[in-house]
């Protein structure tokens, strides 16, 4: 089969053939039709993740497909997979048959694209988790977001108004909002920008960190910051995948009906570098997937 191989940290993907996988108890198998490239995948290729995997290896934390070989599943069945140690401890996503645990496994409607279906997991749950489990969202809220324009910016502005709240993204090149004006912050940059924002948020609000693509250090005044007594929470989806799961059928069904919307940029199998560059660029939009038949 076709798998994109790393045999360097840092070196550029390679599309190769390799060996099929082999059916083994506790495990599926699963033709892949999208595999999606994400800053998990980019922290592991560029070997600054909390773990390396043995090289070469293939990466892919996410994807969608068919199951071909399983002990658990319908032959035939369509399925996302995401974490359980794919793409991070061993071989990932980014080839032709998968061979998964089959607790990285989900049912994947029949209403819902591959693609979407490859890409939806990690920006959906961190939305619903960032806000339902982390921040403790009430209705009648007032929210900022930053890094609206990315998928789990925009993901936490649709379910924010979803659940009868204010909604407003920042832009990080203008002025911030006015002082202690809203409830709370997610925040999908992190850096200079959640520094600017920070202050917005009113003595007893929130502002749960996600992201930190405008970098990852954070310069506070610990008097003021005292004064304004903002909680600073973390969002760890290592730790929550147990919440995310739980709520996966119903983001799914969200994306199924069109009340929610996540946008998906395909890129060709052989594409793999260009995908890891394209989304290390600020602004865009969506996520990137390798689809094998493009």
């Amino acid at each position: 089969m076709k798998a994109v191989r790393i045999h360097g940290f840092d070196a550029i993907p390679v599309l190769e053939e390799i060996a099929d996988p082999v059916a083994r108890p506790g495990r599926t198998l699963v033709r892949m039709e999208a595999a999606t490239v994400g800053h998990i995948d980019r922290t592991v290729w560029r070997g600054s993740f909390l773990r390396d995997p043995p090289l070469p290896y293939t990466p892919g934390v996410e994807a969608a497909g068919v199951v071909m070989a399983s002990e658990r599943y319908a032959i035939g069945q369509r399925v996302w997979l995401r974490g359980s140690g794919l793409g991070t401890l061993f071989d990932g996503t980014w080839c032709e048959q998968i061979d998964a645990p089959d607790e990285a496994l989900g049912l994947l409607p029949d209403a819902v694209p591959m693609a979407l279906g490859a890409a939806f997991f990690s920006p959906t749950t961190s939305a619903w988790v960032a806000l339902h489990e982390v921040a403790k969202l009430q209705a009648g809220e007032q929210v900022l977001v930053t890094g609206a324009s990315g998928a789990v910016g925009s993901l936490v502005m649709q379910l924010a108004r979803d659940a009868g709240c204010t909604v407003t993204a920042v832009d990080p090149n203008a002025a911030p909002p006015p002082a202690a004006s809203a409830d709370l912050l997610i925040d999908t940059v992190g850096g200079d920008v959640l520094a600017k924002v920070l202050p917005s948020v009113r003595p007893g609000g929130r502002a749960v960190l996600v992201g930190y693509t405008a970098g990852p250090t954070l310069q506070l005044d610990i008097a003021h910051f005292l004064q304004r007594d903002v909680a600073l929470l973390p969002l760890n989806m290592f730790r929550r995948e147990a919440a995310g799961r739980a709520a996966a059928p119903e983001l799914l069904a969200r994306l199924a009906d069109g009340r929610l919307h996540l946008d998906v940029q395909p890129f060709a199998f052989a594409d793999a570098a260009r995908a890891l560059e394209w989304i290390a660029q600020r602004g865009h939009r969506g996520r990137a997937v390798l689809v094998p038949r493009l």
